[in-house]
């Protein structure tokens, strides 16, 4: 299977295209953050303040990079745990966000609300993070700096190698992979 080749932002005729299982790589803008910075996402949303950034047709990855060395925009940047921002995820959709990147699964609300938004959960292969820092080639600071390796930065990435694991329909290629096993 080929690996097919995404421009960001995402914009919704691509999300919709994407299949869970398809292998993707994609180039252009990546936002990054974590549970802390979801936290101050949310509550900029409860407030009903604008967000630091324009979330519009935009994918965050769940990264917490470590420093960078000589030549490298960033250090090993290897997928985190994507349930924990579960609780603020629907919001940031509601707001346009387009999708996410993290490893494992997602709760019922998430999927919902990326049905209703037409948004796509990537997973980066974690194990892996030296080789897929190597896909990163710049690194700006956006906000939360105070938060360390867990602000939010934007990311300028070339072949940046994902997998569809929930489409914008809510299949989800864990689910449909695992199930391949147990008619084997």
């Amino acid at each position: 299977m080929a690996n097919i080749k995404i421009q960001l932002p995402l914009d919704e005729k691509t999300a919709v295209s994407l299949k869970a299982g398809d292998t993707v790589l994609m180039s252009g803008i990546i936002y990054t953050g974590r549970d802390a910075a979801h936290k101050r996402l949310y509550e900029c949303i409860q407030k009903g303040e604008t967000l630091p950034v324009d979330l519009k047709d935009q994918l965050i990855y769940y990264v917490g990079p470590t420093p960078a060395k000589p030549g490298y925009a960033v250090g090993s940047a290897g997928p985190t745990s994507s349930y924990r921002m579960d609780p603020y995820t629907p919001a940031l959709l509601d707001l346009g966000m387009r999708g996410m990147i993290g490893k494992g699964k997602r709760g019922s609300e998430v999927i919902e609300a990326m049905k209703r938004n037409k948004a796509v959960y990537f997973a980066a292969v974690g194990g892996v993070a030296a080789l897929i820092s190597k896909s990163i080639k710049k690194c700006e600071m956006v906000c939360y700096e105070d938060l360390g390796p867990e602000a939010i930065q934007r990311y300028y990435v070339e072949d940046f190698p994902a997998v569809v694991v929930i489409d914008t329909q809510g299949n989800n290629a864990y689910e449909i992979e695992t199930a391949k096993y147990r008619e084997i």
